[in-house]
């Protein structure tokens, strides 16, 4: 049978799709900051490369001239005027020669110094291969007489651009991911809402229609024709329902109390009262290893589990089958509930959105029945609900775990 979204329901699907359209745009937003701020990097390395070429340039200049104007100008606007990109200097040999915006212990002696300044050199390399600067001698026609080497690495600035865009992806994944519960919380606080506001007008408008009933069966128990024929128990049974009913809807929306109960008989109850009310054809069987397991529960409300599970299994099974129930006590102090059944089965692509508000097979229905019940278990019981196994055509179990006492 073809599966429907109802109406009132569809809001939510909206809003599901707006989490995906929220993360395709943070998802655009990251990747443009990334590779605007890489383009930014790779410029802002060429102009550091370019601004290293040109002190190396300086030196070569600075060789060949007499100290004049000229070399005051290069030694003061180039060299000494670099106050950000660290460099060394040194020769052919790897004895360092001079070094700018490189932190050294200044207190340690020129021998330590040296050392220290050659292992930066050699971690420098590892970023960028040193710049080679030939020393010429103009007295004897500019003839190369010695090489100078210039090491240098990225800009304080030029790291913290480059390492900006991660900053920038964990911030906005935290921002995501922020809104993403807070998305969830709001969308869970308007579902409570629509929840307990559905279950307390339900109980309001119960309430006027059961007192009427419950006077009227005081009325018709009093004619003895009636009270042979049995049909004042019957519809006191029904009344009493309601009235069952009637509370569970008034507990929703506020923290039931949880007491021990014998599950067993709270599941035989519910069983005793469903079995004349639908087909003959349906067998019912409650099984367990003892009648004395309990768990802590609001009994009002577990019943209306147990009754939602076991109506959606006869409606499952159509004409003819059998709804079995498992009581078994598990590990770490649960209890184990399982409700089997011999209808045609979930498909597997229905199986993860079964307990979805609105979400039926049905052509009657608002298809709350499920969402409400893992309601009441996960959250009032603080248990869980889940399909343990459903295979097309060969029937589904459902199982509760609960807390035992």
């Amino acid at each position: 049978m073809a599966t429907r979204i109802l109406p009132g329901m569809e809001f939510y699907r909206t809003n599901s799709n707006l989490k995906w359209i929220i993360l395709a745009v943070s998802s655009l937003i990251s990747f443009g900051s990334i590779v605007y701020t890489d383009r930014l990097v790779r410029e802002l390395k060429a102009r550091e490369r370019q601004d290293v070429q040109l002190f190396a340039r300086a030196i070569e200049y600075a060789s060949k001239e007499d100290f004049n104007t000229n070399m005051v100008f290069v030694t003061e606007e180039i060299i000494n005027k670099n106050n950000s990109v660290p460099l060394i200097l040194a020769d052919a040999e790897g004895q360092v020669i001079f070094a700018r915006n490189v932190e050294v212990d200044s207190s340690q002696n020129a021998d330590r110094i040296q050392q220290q300044l050659r292992r930066e050199a050699a971690v420098m390399q590892t970023y960028y291969e040193p710049i080679i600067i030939e020393l010429r001698d103009p007295t004897r026609n500019n003839e190369p007489y010695a090489l100078q080497k210039v090491y240098y690495r990225n800009s304080s600035l030029l790291v913290q651009l480059t390492a900006f865009p991660y900053v920038q992806l964990s911030v906005i994944a935290i921002f995501a991911f922020i809104s993403y519960l807070a998305f969830n919380y709001s969308k869970s606080a308007e579902q409570n809402r629509v929840w307990v506001g559905l279950a307390k007008e339900t109980a309001h408008q119960l309430g006027t229609p059961l007192s009427s009933l419950m006077a009227w069966v005081e009325v018709l128990r009093d004619d003895p024709e009636l009270k042979k024929k049995g049909f004042v128990e019957e519809l006191d049974k029904d009344v009493r329902k309601l009235r069952v009913v009637t509370e569970r809807f008034s507990s929703i929306g506020s923290t039931p109390q949880l007491k021990p109960e014998n599950i067993y008989h709270l599941i035989s109850n519910v069983v005793s009262y469903l079995e004349p009310r639908v087909s003959s054809k349906i067998n019912f069987e409650v099984y367990s290893l003892s009648e004395h397991i309990m768990a802590a529960v609001h009994a009002p409300l577990f019943e209306w589990v147990i009754e939602n599970l076991c109506k959606n299994a006869v409606d499952a099974i159509g004409t003819s089958g059998t709804v079995a129930i498992k009581v078994l006590r598990g590990s770490d102090r649960k209890v184990l509930i399982d409700i089997s059944d011999t209808g045609k089965g979930i498909p597997k692509a229905n199986q993860a959105r079964i307990f979805k508000p609105g979400f039926t097979t049905k052509k009657r229905g608002w298809g709350l029945g499920l969402a409400l019940a893992q309601r009441i278990i996960e959250l009032y019981h603080n248990g869980r609900i889940f399909i343990k196994s459903s295979e097309e055509n060969l029937g589904t179990t459902f199982r509760i775990e609960l807390n035992s006492v």
